[in-house]
């Protein structure tokens, strides 16, 4: 195949990239220029996408002996994942840009351009399996490495997408043999570390960053009766189940710490309480989409058995799920005008949990699962307990 093989300048990628021109594909390599702000660009940033991250998958590509180009994303890149990040927050949800960015940059504008050239398949380094079923339909699975597996951040694809994947990560049983891998190859990036938090907010200050984006107004943080107990200088700079930089004035009657159980954007209040109220067990989610073929159940609006994670490296915790479309009626074709199968459609996605999640707040993203098998996703709209009225 050709091969478009997405070099981030980290380790995972560039073994992946050497993997496929292993197996005989025709690899070229394309580190992807998504910001040209300058805090993202400085020696040292704790993001990925910097200019240290394009010299060192230029390298790799070099040592590959793989042709190189950079492709200048930033401007979509800005649009579809820095503003909807900066919206979200602003509209009072916590959004996830990891995978704004799977579903809109490197799998959407990526592999839309990939096609248009000719390339057969994006590969990239993420640890997730792509698996045929009996029909030959593509289905996206956990990696065999459960403690890197990154099923869950592309849990946004779809099953055209998922026909022109690469995860030759995929069967890896450990991070460690990958980086052992890279030393044997004699690629530079074999010990560097992994990136983490969000690419373009440098210093990790994401309450800092935002006080730049959003217009803050100091308001009321009220306690789950109602009563103030405290003031803060912006409520969409907190999110659901935080603890810290709450600096309130009326200590909890049981002296035991509270938490923010709710933001409030259109008042600008601030709800805290006990730990215990951020227990929920359903949780209701839009923009749903089907990696892959969508079970019949969901097509049909009946109730199906499978397990739901709502954080990248969170526990999928046993679930019922079913799919409720626009105007009450269910399942994922009951409407005529429905999208299709295996894009986003404007249902709700209804999910029970077995036993109560604390901290779901709204913008997240929910996963379902079947055993290994991500069955779509969905983003959360909202999150409550069904033994207790709302606040």
């Amino acid at each position: 195949m050709r091969v478009l093989a997405a070099m981030s300048g980290g380790v995972d990628s560039a073994v992946a990239a050497a993997r496929a021109v292993e197996a005989g594909h025709d690899v070229v390599g394309v580190h992807l220029a998504l910001s040209r702000m300058p805090g993202t660009l400085r020696t040292g940033s704790r993001g990925c996408c910097t200019i240290e991250d394009s010299n060192d998958a230029w390298r790799a590509c070099d040592k590959l002996g793989i042709p190189f180009y950079v492709w200048d994303f930033s401007e979509r890149f800005k649009a579809d994942v820095v503003d909807d990040f900066v919206a979200e927050y602003a509209a009072g949800r916590t959004p996830n840009p990891c995978m704004r960015c799977n579903e809109r940059i490197k799998f959407a504008a990526l592999l839309e351009k990939a096609l248009a050239l000719g390339f057969d398949a994006v590969c990239t380094g993420h640890y997730a399996k792509v698996v045929r079923d009996a029909a030959g339909n593509p289905e996206l699975h956990r990696a065999a490495d459960w403690a890197k597996d990154q099923s869950y951040v592309l849990g946004v694809l779809t099953r055209e997408q998922l026909e022109h994947c690469l995860f030759p990560l995929a069967d890896t049983p450990s991070k460690a043999e990958v980086r052992a891998e890279a030393e044997r190859r004699g690629l530079s990036v074999a010990k560097k570390p992994d990136s983490h938090d969000i690419c373009f907010i440098s210093d990790g200050d994401t309450r800092g960053w935002l006080a730049d984006k959003i217009e803050m107004a100091p308001g009321d943080i009220l306690d789950e009766a109602g009563q103030k107990v405290g003031e803060h200088d912006g409520a969409n700079a907190f999110t659901v189940g935080q603890r810290r930089g709450l600096r309130l004035g009326r200590p909890a009657p049981d002296g035991k710490p509270r938490f923010v159980l709710e933001v409030r954007p259109k008042d600008n209040t601030v709800v805290v309480g006990p730990e215990q109220l951020l227990a929920v067990d359903e949780i209701r989610g839009i923009r749903i989409s089907w990696a892959g073929v969508p079970l019949a159940e969901a097509a049909s609006g009946e109730e199906f058995v499978c397990a739901a994670q709502v954080r990248a490296h969170g526990d999928a915790l046993s679930a019922r799920a079913r799919v409720v479309l626009a105007g009450g009626a269910q399942g994922a074709e009951s409407d005529e005008g429905a999208e299709s199968d295996e894009g986003a459609d404007d249902g709700e996605l209804v999910v029970t949990l077995d036993e109560p999640l604390r901290g779901v707040a709204p913008g997240q993203t929910i996963v379902l699962y079947q055993g290994t098998r991500v069955l779509g996703q969905a983003t959360i709209d909202a999150a409550r307990s069904l033994s207790r009225p709302a606040l």
